[in-house]
């Protein structure tokens, strides 16, 4: 098979035509054709070995020779080995009905930022840049299949900022992408300066408690998901994307899961659960069991919390307001201040906190317990948008315990379980079940 036919059918396997570069160079008794991926090859390199050789060097016979001295030039053997080369950001030269590589592949891995939210004991610590294509080039670089698409577009009548919506277009899942294509287009907005503002944008549920878009900075994230049919935005300036659509267990899930064991993981995942159920329940059983119903736990605990709550002058409900109050400020005083002194602040912060209420009998040492639980259990969710909805659910779920007691506590998580059913993501029910450790095209790549 000749050559040109290889160059022809590598071309057509690429569902994006606008990254793909196929040009034929011609001078006097000189001729070439090369093909690459725009993103995927540093432009001067090529520039310097390929284009200024080819307009420099008289002969055909001096620039082949020339070709041949480069200690990364080499022969592509057959058509499905050439379409490898063009996915790790090579260069195909079809020269003389020969068909040749040369590895001018663009590595961006020094300008972009470590990870700073979903960090990691084991993997990556790679994470987005501010630039786009640098983004796009990382992506590329990891993600080796030609059917990934590339659409741009830009919103924001002030700064129009250039975005990139990209997808697999042999797995995306088609509903959600024309869902997603059509709110793009009603989109208007004066600035639009990240990623995170299309969590809201796009979101027909303008006041949906929880998000319908998965934030991530994580590129190997990204790469799962955009395996398992899902849709990627990118906004340039912004080292932040948006994977859409997605459930309430990919929230729950952290990349550190696949490359654990599968008890490991499990276990890690356990805990997390575990954790959402604390940080929901707790503080509401509290109050249901001291100001309602006593008689549901051992006599011995409910002697123990009626101690410890001697003295104090609030009721129950009051009581976890107040210190759960609290606890939300030290969460986003730490949050705002300087790194430096954030960590110190917080900490000395509960401590005196802590120490000065239970002194001075506003609040039980069970409840300075309770509280404590709560917070470390809220730090186990790896999502933050996550987060803020469930402590929105837990103080939801105190003002019903306070109310209607344990009845209405149970009735109100179940009310909170019957919504989370009725949700959808851009057409994905919210609380559908993936089995990540599977490849095909009908279970979900990891979140």
């Amino acid at each position: 098979m000749s050559s040109k036919v290889n160059l022809s059918w590598i071309a057509s396997q690429f569902e994006d035509k606008n990254d793909l570069i196929q040009k034929k160079l011609e001078l006097d008794h000189k001729q070439i054709t090369v093909l690459f991926i725009k993103s995927l090859i540093d432009q001067e390199l090529y520039q310097k070995y390929i284009i200024n050789p080819f307009f420099e060097l008289p002969t055909q016979e001096q620039f082949n020779l020339y070709l041949f001295a480069l200690p990364q030039f080499q022969e592509v053997p057959s058509k499905e080995k050439a379409l490898y080369f063009v996915m790790e950001g090579n260069v195909l030269i079809e020269i003389q009905d020969n068909l040749y590589s040369l590895d001018f592949k663009l590595s961006k891995n020094s300008d972009v930022n470590s990870t700073s939210v979903e960090t990691t004991i084991h993997g990556s610590e790679l994470a987005l840049s501010d630039n786009l294509m640098t983004n796009i080039n990382v992506i590329r670089s990891s993600y080796h299949q030609p059917s990934l698409m590339i659409e741009y577009f830009e919103k924001g009548e002030v700064n129009k900022p250039k975005m990139a919506l990209i997808y697999d277009d042999k797995k995306v899942k088609r509903k959600a992408l024309e869902s997603i294509r059509e709110k793009l287009e009603k989109i208007d907005m004066q600035v639009i300066t990240e990623a995170p503002q299309f969590n809201t944008l796009l979101n027909d549920q303008r006041y949906s408690l929880f998000p319908k878009m998965l934030l991530t900075e994580r590129p190997d994230r990204i790469v799962y998901n955009l395996a398992g049919g899902k849709v990627i935005l990118l906004v340039d300036g912004s080292p932040q994307s948006m994977i859409a659509p997605v459930v309430f267990f990919d929230f729950m899930t952290t990349m550190e899961d696949n490359y654990h064991t599968l008890a490991i993981s499990y276990y890690l995942k356990l805990l997390r659960y575990i954790g959402i159920f604390v940080c929901i329940l707790l503080p509401g059983i509290y109050i249901g069991a001291v100001s309602f119903s006593p008689e549901v736990f051992r006599t011995e605990l409910m002697l123990t919390i009626a101690g410890s709550r001697m003295g104090v002058p609030f009721t129950s409900f009051v009581e976890v307001l107040f210190m759960l109050f609290f606890m939300e400020l030290l969460l986003e005083a730490s949050i705002r201040l300087p790194k430096a002194i954030s960590a110190t602040a917080a900490t000395v912060g509960g401590l005196i906190l802590g120490t000065a209420v239970t002194e001075a009998a506003l609040a039980s040492n069970i409840m300075v317990i309770i509280v404590s639980a709560v917070a470390i259990s809220t730090f186990v969710i790896p999502v933050n948008e996550m987060a803020f909805a469930i402590r929105i659910v837990r103080l939801i779920l105190i003002v019903i315990a306070s109310i209607f007691g344990l009845a209405g506590l149970t009735l109100g998580f179940l009310c909170f379980i019957m919504y989370l059913v009725n949700l959808t993501s851009f057409g994905e029910p919210y609380l559908r079940f993936y089995n990540y450790r599977k490849g095909n095209q009908d279970s979900e790549g990891q979140a």
